[in-house]
């Protein structure tokens, strides 16, 4: 193995701590390291990205359900529109009016919104679970939740197609605000609605994008391996001070990717 390929691995497994950690930014690292550490070209990358996630997701799923953290009638309601809005960007992205350029200068925008969310999630001060529970009961939408809820997942669905980000960071707020789910229960679901839609996106590149799937695959169990260590670590880390920094350090990849945009 050459040593692009040992830090490649490496990173992969940082992929799977930043979401075992904080629940999000697996493909806000994924993509980066496919392309400039593995030799993977952009829309490559980024169809590749969709079933590492997926997977490292999967896994993920396994404590919150088990802490009862999985609300399945919710993620019902968002899947599907989720599912579909991803195959549509991802039919979007194989377009020739979608550039491998215009399409790595939207998922730098899409970094360098998710670090903002981070950030400011960060400032935050953590809520008792009883206490998220009430505030979450108090809330209502001002569109009912079985409208809002699968609207908002085709236009997750859609970004994530097109530049294969906008998992956790977005899909945890939609499920606060429109379907008044407390936030624990909105972490471990938004990554049962990240696996099936991770899914749906990757058809709509296959047959048009060509995929390294031996690469794939090697890189989610990589991936899967830090998201059983960043699960365990939750017990003696913050996370709130993790994702502040994970923000701030998103914002130095996309400088970086910015340099090397052309």
């Amino acid at each position: 193995m050459t040593l692009s390929g040992i830090i490649g691995y490496f990173l992969a497994v940082c992929v799977g701590l930043s979401l075992g950690l904080i629940g999000g930014g697996g493909s806000i690292l994924a993509v980066p390291v496919l392309i400039y550490v593995m030799g993977v070209q952009v829309k490559s990358a980024i169809a590749m990205s969709l079933v590492i996630v997926g997977v490292v997701s999967l896994i993920g799923i396994v404590p919150h359900w088990q802490q009862g953290n999985v609300n399945f009638k919710i993620a019902v309601l968002f899947a599907p529109g989720a599912m579909l809005g991803a195959y549509i960007g991802a039919r979007m992205a194989t377009l020739p009016l979608i550039t491998p350029t215009i399409q790595l200068g939207l998922f730098i925008s899409m970094m360098l919104l998710a670090a903002y969310f981070m950030i400011q999630n960060s400032n935050h001060e953590p809520v008792p679970a009883e206490v998220d529970t009430q505030i979450t009961q108090e809330k209502s939408s001002h569109f009912p939740s079985w409208f809002a809820i699968p609207l908002e997942g085709l236009g997750v669905g859609i970004i994530t197609g097109l530049v294969g980000t906008g998992g956790g960071f977005m899909i945890i707020p939609a499920l606060v605000l429109l379907g008044n789910t407390p936030i624990r229960q909105a972490i471990g679901t938004s990554l049962a609605i990240i696996v099936f839609k991770s899914i749906s996106g990757f058809i709509g590149y296959l047959g048009s994008i060509p995929v390294d799937i031996n690469l794939m695959l090697t890189f989610s169990l990589a991936a899967s391996a830090g998201m059983l260590i960043g699960a365990y670590l939750t017990q003696f880390l913050e996370a709130k001070q993790l994702e502040k920094g994970f923000g701030y350090f998103v914002i130095l990849v996309a400088i970086f990717m910015l340099l090397k945009w052309q």
